[in-house]
């Protein structure tokens, strides 16, 4: 599947109009429609002006390919931190309430629990054994002051998983960190209550939980796995319409200037008239020097090379 088409489809190409010529001549084709400009996400050409001009260097990010399927698979896991924090705030909201309505709510249960042992003995099921009846008995004993901590927990944690959600809906860097160190922070917790006490409810959040993991460390290259943020960075450059556009602009040199760049320096002066005589003409010696000899007269003929 062509994840950059289908999200073209459903949002709409983007072209954009770099002011460099070189650059520009690469997104650019002339049609019998007139001029038409590629796209940065699917790569197709599209007729009419560009949606946005200006450097190249600042033509908008876009994600392309498996970006796309990613940013939806982050979005599937914010969805299920959103309900998540819903619950965890009902919840919280109730807890709140229970402490302010804690004598009507307990005259109310002393007056229905007999009533509802009757039914459920008829039923054949023991109600002092219900693990409900049970929570609902300690949640009667609890301290004021513990059931506002409780409160204040639950909503603490509904706003970690909101942060959570909002930062993988919008697949930002800093969200996908969060969630990731929220995530796993809470797995040795889960991993403890499935061997205490085994649920397929907590059974369910907790692969939820560690795919998130997973996936974040696996496709985003978190805390250095896979060649870390600059590895992720090179491949996003990699797939970009723009920087495929800008690599054979930037490769184009003009022959004199690469030719006066692979020029070697001219030597000093000095240097030069201490190089020897010039192709074709005589050598100079210095003064007080015999002719293939050494400045001292010895002949020295087995080391001298003639010019």
């Amino acid at each position: 599947m062509d994840w950059s088409l289908l999200d073209c489809g459903r949002r709409g190409h983007v072209t954009y109009a770099p002011d460099e010529d070189e650059v520009r001549e690469q997104l650019t084709a002339r049609t019998r429609s007139g001029e038409a400009w590629r796209c940065l996400r699917c790569g197709t050409f599209v007729t009419g002006e560009p949606q946005a001009r200006g450097p190249a260097g600042q033509a908008p990010g876009v994600r392309r390919g498996k970006e796309v399927r990613s940013a939806l698979i982050l979005r599937v896991f914010a969805v299920e931190r959103f309900l998540r924090a819903l619950v965890v705030a009902a919840l919280a909201f109730a807890v709140w309430r229970f402490e302010y309505a804690r004598v009507s709510i307990e005259q109310a249960y002393d007056r229905e629990l007999p009533l509802l042992r009757t039914l459920s003995r008829q039923l054949g099921f023991d109600i002092n054994h219900s693990k409900l009846v049970g929570l609902f008995n300690r949640a009667l004993s609890l301290s004021p002051g513990t059931i506002r901590l409780l409160a204040i927990a639950l909503v603490c944690y509904a706003a970690i998983e909101i942060v959570e959600g909002i930062g993988l809906w919008q697949a930002r860097r800093w969200g996908e960190y969060f969630a990731m160190v929220a995530t796993s922070l809470g797995l040795p917790y889960e991993v403890f209550d499935l061997v205490t006490k085994f649920s397929v409810t907590a059974l369910v959040l907790f692969g939820i939980n560690l795919a998130l993991v997973l996936y974040l460390v696996i496709t985003k290259r978190l805390f250095g796995a896979r060649g870390g943020k600059s590895a992720y960075e090179a491949r996003l450059r990699s797939e970009s319409v723009m920087e495929a556009a800008i690599a054979p602009a930037a490769a184009d040199e003009p022959p004199a200037a690469a030719a006066a760049a692979d020029e070697p320096p001219a030597a000093p002066a000095a240097a030069r008239q201490s190089d020897g005589p010039p192709a074709g003409g005589p050598r100079v010696l210095p003064p007080g020097t015999h002719p293939g000899g050494r400045p001292d007269g010895t002949s020295g003929a087995d080391e001298f090379v003639s010019g």
